[in-house]
Parts: structure tokens; sequence; C-alpha cells
């Protein structure tokens, strides 16, 4: 078995969640009258959940009242809809059934509730090769940024953190992995901007530079 642990974040990162996540909001936006915004002007928020996408689409804080009412809706929408559009990024098979090959243990790390991440994990990673780990956003009391949810997936498959390597698409993935312990890796294809400014290990451009970044800083590890 090949050493060190792989752990990726979900959105962004594995699969591209953006195109249903964008689709519930501008639907809501349609609810209330208001036209469709751009999707690249939604896209960028994608990462950031209901809280990053109400506050973009409607300009909706959770200090607002109806922000209970309105995320519910979101959640509720997105629910119905999440499997309309979303697939997993070009290449992630190769990285993942590389993986599998390898025997290296690998996981996913996500703040999704289990809820919603559990079945697109079934749907459209699982198909291509069965993660050894999967740590949503209610598994731990604490989601990233903090370390808990990483933490947790190490002590699972019995991996100290200096053997362990994140791979995320926001800085709260980066943030969340350096206080674990652990290397990390920012994958530039997904969400979030300036990645450059997180601290993060090294920077992946592609999807297909995956595989000899976790290689080299496995074996450094």
């Amino acid at each position: 078995m090949a050493r060190g642990l792989v752990l990726f974040d979900l959105d962004g990162t594995l699969i591209d969640t953006a195109p249903d996540l964008c689709g519930a909001a501008n639907r809501l936006r349609l609810e209330s009258g208001l036209t469709p915004l751009p999707y690249e002007d939604l896209r960028p928020f994608a990462g950031t959940g209901a809280k990053g996408l109400l506050a973009k689409a409607l300009n909706v804080f959770p200090d607002n009242p109806r922000y209970p009412e309105l995320r519910a809706r979101f959640l509720s929408d997105y629910s119905e809809h999440m499997r309309d559009n979303t697939v997993p990024f070009a290449g992630i098979d190769a990285v993942l059934q590389r993986l599998a090959a390898e025997g290296r243990h690998w996981g996913i790390v996500t703040n999704k509730a289990m809820r919603l991440a559990g079945p697109l994990v079934q749907d459209l990673i699982a198909p291509i090769a069965e993660p050894d780990v999967l740590i949503a956003g209610d598994t731990t009391p604490k989601m990233k940024p903090a370390p808990d949810s990483l933490w947790e997936a190490a002590r699972r498959l019995a991996h100290p953190v200096t053997e362990c390597l994140y791979i995320g698409d926001e800085k709260r993935d980066i943030t969340a992995s350096s206080a674990a312990g652990m290397a990390s890796i920012a994958a530039l294809w997904g969400y979030g901007t300036d990645a450059q400014d997180w601290g993060a290990t090294a920077l992946a451009r592609r999807v297909s530079d995956l595989p000899s970044l976790i290689d080299t800083l496995l074996a450094s590890s």
C-alpha cells in the first residue's frame, strides 16, 4: 500500500456543483420578482454555500429576519435539483483511479451536510472509486476552517497528520489543513480566488497536476 492519506474537498474540487447551486439561487430570485443573475456572477460564490449565495443573489444576510426561511427554501430547492447538472471535473476520474490502483488511502472532507454530500458521492464519485472515508459538515462539532473534520478523517484511517494531504479550492480549506498540521494543495480550477495568498503547500492549476504533486508531497512527509 502506498504511503499517506489524500483528502479532498468536494464542491469545486472533485465535482462541479456550481451550475445547480447557482440555479437554486436564481430560482429564489425569480420567486422574489427579480431577474436571474448571470452564471459568471454567481459562480465565485458557489463554494460559500447558502450563506454566500443568498448574500449575492438576494442581498440577504444571517441577521435578516427572513434569512432562516430563505435558507431553508434554498436548500430544499437545491436538494431537489443537485444532480441536474453536477458532474466530476474533467480528469478527476483518472486521479482517483490512480490512487485506488496504488492502494493509497483517500477520502473526502466537506462542509456540505451528509444528507447532501452522501448522495452526490454515491452517485458521482463511488462509481469511479470508493472513498475510504467521508466526513461531512455535520460529522464533527466544528467545520472548516477549524481542523476538526480533517483530524477525524485521519483518526478513522489511523494516519498521523504529518502523512496526510488535503486538496481544496477555498481559503478555508487551506486554513483548516494548516491548523490540522497537514500539507495542502490549492485547486485553482475551483471557485476560490487569490489562492496564491492562502499559504498552501502547493498550487495545482489543472487536475492533471495532482498526481505528481501528491507523489512529491507525500514522499517528503
